[in-house]
């Protein structure tokens, strides 16, 4: 697997980035630099495009596992790690920390867990297979969640859903923003809302995230009891 990799190799902070559907991290290519010039390792896999609608369970699952594999690889055992994720990686990073999937037929899948995770940034989650009661309910790392007005692909509804887990949740809505809003270089072919300042998103984005993860901290696991 390959992993883009940015930043201070020893550094005690980790940003683990899962990219969307298309799974090039690049697309986010100056937020990242941000991020490692910020002090922090970035640790940002490639994964296969997904073509289908609907992606088999193997091809969801090589998300998070992928993520742990580059995690270990690429990472100092010790670092404290905030998790970032664009659409499905936004899916993945929330089963790495503890958010159980269900599919179709209401069962749930087996997923990896990723105990470092200290902070979630998702950027238009995929979070639709999260809808069940008690899907959230081991999420208590902070989580800083952006959601475009104007997207169908995973509309804001899913974001919103989010607030219900027991964790803090900084949601912020975005107003005339699509799904493909949120990333730097977007696949071509996808139509902007001309009203939305771009320019001014990515800058605000980027702000916030990068504050996030010098401020982000997993509780004490006496707290998260």
């Amino acid at each position: 697997m390959n992993v883009l990799t940015l930043g201070p190799t020893a550094s005690r902070r980790t940003v683990l980035f899962a990219a969307g559907g298309g799974g090039d991290p690049e697309r986010h290519l100056p937020l990242l630099e941000s991020l490692a010039a910020d002090g922090c390792r970035v640790v940002a896999p490639y994964f296969e495009r997904l073509t289908a609608p609907e992606p088999s369970t193997t091809e969801l699952l090589a998300r998070p596992l992928g993520l742990v594999e580059a995690l270990d690889r690429e990472s100092a055992p010790d670092a404290e790690v905030t998790a970032i994720g664009h659409s499905i990686g936004g899916w993945a990073v929330l089963c790495l920390a503890g958010a159980v999937p269900r599919g179709r037929d209401g069962r749930p899948f087996e997923v990896p867990r990723e105990p470092r995770i200290g902070g979630l940034v998702l950027y238009t989650p995929a979070a639709g297979w999260f809808a069940a009661p008690d899907a959230l309910e081991a999420i208590t790392v902070p989580m800083l969640v952006f959601a475009g007005e104007l997207d169908t692909v995973t509309p804001v509804e899913q974001a919103i859903h989010l607030t219900s887990a027991p964790a803090p949740v900084d949601l912020r809505v975005v107003p005339k923003a699509g799904h493909f809003s949120f990333m730097h270089t977007p696949p071509p072919g996808i139509p902007e809302n001309v009203a939305l300042d771009r320019d001014h998103l990515l800058t605000e984005l980027t702000r916030a995230t990068v504050a996030f993860t010098a401020t982000s901290r997993r509780l004490p696991d006496s707290q998260n009891s």
